[in-house]
Order: structure tokens, then sequence, then C-alpha cells
């Protein structure tokens, strides 16, 4: 039986990324933890298999960017994509020298949709993960996820990492399903892996289901992702790592246009 024209579509969307994917490898992310480098292929697959990617076009000087930070390079590299459903998919790397890793991912839902927004972070010094975070925040007045999400979510294995962190005080934007770790042990790092996969995998899924909503509920989502980001922009180590870097002008842009725009 011949493949229906959206899974034709689909399937040459994974062939064009994995050519992607196999140039970035020789890149930054070759370079990171491994734990990095296993997540950044996996987000950009799963976004491959279930979404219709097509390119988000940030402004050239801010695709790849190199820096100074404390005297070591500091080097962030930044790919985006949209889809019907996504107004940004965004998957950031940075690297401070051989000391410091990081991964940041978050996708942007367009108001027309009733989605959460996915973000999973992962910061690594020295070789060992010092945070590791992942969540599908509710984009509604309530701050509940859907039953749609909440019955699959209850489902997932639950794990005992040794070592969980506490939220930071600006973090009324997660949901119950949040978790944040320092995994300790590749198990735990592979525990971490695969939450982090099946919760972009079910996000994935209930978007390419999903239909538009109405003005009011179109509102809603707009004021909820607007508080989202704005909380997000709060993150003072970040903000510092980058205005030490880049000075504060830079910082501010760079917070309020690409990593978390409203």
């Amino acid at each position: 039986m011949l493949a229906s024209s959206p899974q034709i579509e689909r399937c040459h969307n994974l062939d064009r990324l994995l050519i992607m994917m196999e140039t970035s490898t020789q890149s930054l992310r070759s370079r990171q933890h491994t734990l990095i480098e296993q997540l950044a292929n996996a987000i950009e697959t799963v976004w491959a298999q279930h979404l219709d990617l097509s390119p988000y076009q940030l402004p050239s000087e801010l695709g790849y960017v190199e820096g100074r930070l404390e005297g070591e390079k500091l080097v962030i590299e930044n790919k985006c994509y949209q889809t019907p459903q996504f107004r940004k998919l965004h998957l950031e790397l940075a690297q401070v020298g051989k000391n410091l890793d990081i991964l940041h991912c978050v996708m942007f839902p367009h108001p027309e949709y009733a989605l959460p927004m996915f973000g999973t972070d992962i910061v690594a010094g020295r070789g060992q993960i010092s945070a590791a975070i992942a969540d599908l925040s509710p984009l509604n007045a309530q701050r509940v996820l859907p039953d749609n999400y909440r019955i699959p979510l209850h489902q997932l294995p639950t794990q005992a990492f040794s070592q969980p962190r506490e939220l930071p005080e600006w973090a009324d934007i997660f949901s119950e399903f949040c978790f944040f770790v320092r995994p300790s042990t590749p198990e735990e790092e592979q525990w971490f892996l695969d939450r982090v996969i099946a919760m972009l995998t079910l996000h994935c899924q209930q978007a390419a289901r999903s239909l538009p909503v109405g003005n009011t509920e179109r509102a809603e989502i707009v004021t909820a992702q607007n508080y989202y980001s704005t909380k997000q922009q709060q993150n003072d180590k970040t903000r510092r790592v980058l205005e030490k870097a880049f000075g504060t002008e830079w910082a501010e842009n760079y917070m309020t246009t690409v990593l978390f725009d409203s």
C-alpha cells in the first residue's frame, strides 16, 4: 500500500532533518556532554517524525554566536523551526571552554492552538550534569494541563532520582509534572532522557491532532504565553552569563527576542 501524501511528506521531512543532524553532530553537540548530544538528536528526530517542519529565520547574527566569558571561549548555536501548530521550535546549544555545556529547548505554540509549553534544559560542568529539567507548562488561567496530557503523563514510569532540585521562586509557570534533578549516574541520565522523549512525543502527537480555538481562548493563551516568557526572563543566572560575555544591551535583546519572546 502506498503511503498517504502527509506520510510521504513526513518521510521526506525526516530525511532532510537527518542530513541536517549529521552536519550538526560535526559541530558543537559532538563536543558536549553525551546526554546533551543524545537529547539534542532525539528532540530533532521526534519533531521530524510527528510535525510538519519548516525553517524559522532568526537574525543571521544570532544563529551562531561567539564571545568570551572569564577568559574562556563561549559558543552559542541556535536552531529554529516552525510548524502549523508552533510559531517557534527553538533548540539552543552553548559551550564555555571545556568546563560548561548547555542545552536549552522551548516549543512556542501558535495562540490559535490550546497546547502547553514544552521546555527542557541541561547544564553540565566538568563532565557532570548539575541541572536537568523538563516540563509541559500549561497555558491557561488555571495553570492545569488538560486530561489528554494529564492521564498519559500519570502513566509514565516514576523514577527515584537521588538528587532532586528545588525550583526557583519565580517558577509558578510549571506543571505538577515538572521534574528538576541532578542525575548522578549513567542510569539516572538515561531515566531523564527517556522521560523527556516520552513527554515530547506525547506533546507532538497531541499537537498534530489539535484544532484551532476561538478568539476568547486565543486571548487567554496569548496572556499565558506572555506570562511564561516574562517569568523565564527573570532567570538571573542566564542573564548574568550573557551580560558578562556580550554586554547588557545584547543580553536583553537575546533574552527577549531569541530565548523568550512574547
